[in-house]
């Protein structure tokens, strides 16, 4: 028997107790199971949880496909998982190929009309978007490109507006009713054709790099998924809830959210990454990676410029990759190895410290008395 639950399972016991009135007996039967469960939970002193960490998520991983995109929505908005997700979580990717966000909105935006104007706000619109035709007039060393005034109007873009949205270098900008006229200062046709791409491309509303919003429905709720993220911006827009929109930038949640967030995003999307293709992995083992990986306030990698390459031990970082660099560099420093852990150890023929070589005992234990 354990004689005492952590003083937070036992706060969740008694609040359960009280709020579902459960007679005494039935207390003690309920209070056996979760003793029982909690016994099996505790590993024993010295064990090695990274090894078993490391084999409890690597062989999961070997069984997961190199299916890369998975469909959001309706529109088919395309997002990385499986395998390769999964590398881009743990090699602690700067940007993810398929960059994307879940948009939540507020309680009083949760209507049809509402929520698709809320995703319009978000979606990204460049001129071309709303040019009907182009022209490219050699002549005059001029663009010209005809505008949808209809759906200019849909989206809530007012043509006078175009003069001070379009700012481009090297070129005049000028509205006559449904043309946008764009003329070059410089005098030749690279100049004029590149003045053209630039002109098509031009950010004309919403948040630059979010090029998809689609609405979906989820269970009783309107969301909006996007590809594209920008989490500071899309934040900021009236009818978003901000306490549950969330990004698959890890590193954009660091900056936006913090390191405690951006721990909180590694455990989760690693977690749908892997039930997503059906392998089920106990949370704390993800739980130590996100820790292993923000513990020193900032996103490391696992591989060689992460957390393998910064360990203490020269033994280990050698044993990992580029072994005569990290020998050759630690006898020009002068560095000592400790043999504190599992791989030098291994590697020299020496008791490992885990487990029952973890302990080092000196007695003077007494024979045992021959009976006569």
């Amino acid at each position: 028997m354990i004689e005492n639950l952590p003083p937070r399972i036992e706060k969740e016991l008694q609040d359960y107790f009280s709020k579902n009135k459960i007679p005494e007996e039935k207390q003690k039967e309920i209070r056996k199971k979760v003793e029982e469960l909690y016994r099996k939970s505790v590993y024993e002193p010295e064990e090695a949880i990274g090894v078993v960490t490391a084999q409890s998520l690597s062989e999961p991983a070997t069984q997961m496909t190199m299916r890369t995109y998975h469909f959001a929505g309706t529109a088919g908005i395309q997002v990385t998982l499986g395998l390769p997700r999964l590398l881009e979580i743990f090699d602690a990717k700067k940007e993810p190929e398929t960059p994307m966000m879940i948009v939540y909105a507020k309680p009083e935006y949760q209507s049809p009309e509402k929520i698709k104007k809320l995703a319009e706000r978000i979606k990204e619109v460049r001129l071309r978007e709303i040019a009907v035709s182009t022209e490219v007039d050699i002549s005059e060393l001029s663009v010209k490109c005809k505008l949808d005034l209809q759906k200019m109007r849909e989206l809530e873009i007012d043509p006078k507006e175009l003069p001070k949205l379009l700012k481009l270098r090297n070129a005049e900008i000028e509205v006559r009713r449904d043309f946008v006229i764009a003329r070059s200062k410089k005098e030749d046709m690279l100049s004029l054709y590149r003045l053209k791409s630039n002109l098509l491309d031009h950010h004309i509303k919403g948040i630059k790099g979010v090029t998809q919003a689609v609405v979906v429905k989820e269970g009783e709720e309107w969301v909006i998924h996007t590809l594209g993220s920008n989490l500071r911006k899309v934040m900021e827009i009236e009818g978003v809830d901000p306490t549950r929109t969330v990004s698959n930038n890890i590193f954009e949640i660091q900056d936006v959210l913090g390191i405690e967030a951006a721990r909180n995003a590694i455990l989760k999307q690693t977690q749908y990454t892997m039930e997503e293709q059906g392998l089920f992995v106990d949370v704390r083992y993800i739980m130590l990676l996100a820790d292993l990986m923000t513990v020193s306030g900032k996103i490391r990698a696992i591989g060689r410029y992460g957390v393998a390459g910064q360990k203490a031990s020269v033994l280990v970082r050698a044993s990992f990759e580029e072994t005569k660099k990290h020998l050759i560099n630690a006898a020009a420093k002068g560095e000592i190895d400790l043999m504190k852990g599992t791989i030098e150890n291994i590697m020299t023929n020496q008791v490992i410290p885990i487990g029952t070589g973890a302990f080092e005992l000196v007695g003077d234990i007494p024979e045992k008395k021959k009976s006569a």
